[in-house]
Parts: structure tokens; sequence; C-alpha cells
């Protein structure tokens, strides 16, 4: 976001998911007319609501009411009693807040879903027998992902899950060698969000540590296969339009997998953002918001 570009208030909203549980989310209203309709964003593994700053304060400014959710498990939404954190059950959460979005504000959303919310958002639409969403924009994740780029990810969420940080700037630090070709946070407030600050006085990832347990099961090649069996098969189901944003130098998503997916699904559209990896919307965030805006004009 432009440090020029005005920054659209938002509202604090929730939502219940498919076990009754709360789902926080910001709205961020438009703020011109004529209003276009919902866009709700969901994000990746790890993250939250906050991590779509940029891109919600765009979206409000070109017609759109942005919503951005925390998943079950993660930022302000309520841990799951059971541990539940298969991929069904953020689908249906998905499924629940759309329903929801839909009798509040009256239209069904465009989901924009990274990563995570890229799963959520193809099983959602694609498994349940009926239309749950307007279109769905996937984030740098296909029904196959690399699995050198998920061991990585998974990798870099383990090593501090229990430890956790002595301080925001350690915690920027190692976020920085993890993406050492971003630009180093000067503001670390904005970091502050996705971290909760201990008892002990240690900052954490602001997620529920069994969130990781169900991500390494799947890393299994057994069940990983039967993922990605499902996901395509949920895929080749979506008719509502669709587009893949994936990031150029992506460590999930290669050309291979991009011509998998259309393959699977011949209506949806792709956009490359270059020297985006796969925090395509963090790397290049006015580049990846353009992408979208343009899709939304289309439909």
């Amino acid at each position: 976001m432009d440090a020029k570009t005005p920054y659209v208030a938002r509202e604090r909203i929730s939502f219940e998911g498919r076990d009754g549980n709360l789902i926080a989310a910001d709205l961020h209203p438009s703020i011109v007319e004529p209003h276009r309709g919902i866009v709700l964003m969901v994000h990746g593994g790890g993250q939250t609501r906050h991590s779509w700053r940029g891109s919600s304060n765009s979206l409000a400014q070109n017609g759109w009411s942005a919503i951005t959710m925390d998943q079950r498990g993660h930022g302000d939404s309520a841990w799951s009693e059971t541990g539940d954190y298969e991929f069904a059950a953020f689908a249906e959460d998905l499924v629940s807040v759309a329903d929801q979005v839909a009798e509040r504000f009256g239209s069904r959303p465009v989901v924009v879903g990274a990563s995570l919310g890229g799963i959520s958002a193809m099983l959602a639409e694609g498994e349940t027998p009926r239309e749950v969403l307007s279109s769905v924009i996937l984030v740098d994740v296909t029904p196959r992902l690399k699995l050198a780029g998920v061991v990585k990810i998974l990798g870099f969420m383990s090593e501090r899950a229990d430890d956790g940080f002595a301080s925001l700037q350690e915690a920027a630090d190692a976020i920085a060698r993890y993406l050492p070709n971003r630009p180093k946070r000067k503001d670390l407030s904005g970091l502050a969000k996705n971290l909760r600050l201990g008892d002990d006085g240690r900052y954490r990832w602001h997620w529920d540590p069994r969130f990781l347990a169900s991500r390494r099961r799947h890393g299994l090649s057994e069940e990983r296969a039967q993922l990605q069996v499902q996901l395509a098969d949920a895929v080749r189901a979506i008719s509502v339009p669709l587009m893949l944003v994936r990031g150029r130098q992506s460590e999930l998503v290669d050309e291979e997998m991009v011509a998998e997916f259309l393959d699977l699904a011949p209506h949806a559209k792709v956009a490359d953002v270059s020297e985006a990896g796969h925090m395509v919307a963090g790397d290049k965030n006015d580049v990846f918001t353009s992408a979208v805006l343009d899709f939304l004009s289309e439909i």
C-alpha cells in the first residue's frame, strides 16, 4: 500500500464456524460507488487476517468491500476444542462464513484464498453440492504442490513454535533469514499482530501449535496423494469464475502444476507475479492486487 494512499477504517465483525467456533474478521467497507460486492480474504497457514491489509485497502477504494478473516486456530479466532485442523474443518468453516456473508450482506462473496485458504476454497466450492462462492481466486496453490517447498515452510513454522522469540526484533530477524529477498521490516507494529505475547514474556506465532500436527501428517506420501486426488476432483467441479495467481519464483507451484491446474479447470485464468515467491501478496502487493482487480472487473 502506497504511503500516500488513505487507509480505510475497518470494523471488527465475527462469524461462526462449522462447530459454532468464533471466526474473527475485519470489514473494510467500500468507500466509492457503485458498490461492486464482497471479497472474502482467507490467509495461509500460520498467518492472520492482517496479512491482507494492503490488498483489502485497495479493494475498498475500488468499490469492493473486503472481509479479512482469521481461520480457526489462527489470530483472534477460537482454537479448536478438539484440535481438529483437518482441511475439511477449514473448508466447512468457510462454507459457514460464506453463507453468513450472503445473509448479512445480500450477496455471495468472491473468495481470495492463499495457500491453506486456497485449499479451503477449493474444497468449499468444489465439494459442496450447491454454489457457495460467487468466484474463487487461488493464491499460489494448486492440487499438487512441490514437496520441497512444503517441507521448507513447515520447517520454518516449527523451528520456534515452542520456544518463541525474546523480542519482536528477534522474530523479524528470523523472517528475514527465511525471506532474504524481501526488504527488512523497519516498523514492527504489523508483525506484532502475527505474534502473541505469553505469560513468560516471549512472543510466539499467533496460531494453535496443534495446527502443525495435521500439516506434518499430510506430508506423508499416502495422505498427500489422497489429498491431491481430492483437490483435483474439487477443482474439476468448480464452475464459477476461477483464477490462479502464482508467484513466478514460487517454491510450491511451478509451470507444470499450472498446466495441470488448467487441464482440470479450462475456464480458469492464470496470472504470474514476477519477483514474487509463495507469499505473493506480501512480496509484490501492488502487482498482486492489480491482478485481482483486473479479474474482478471482468466478472
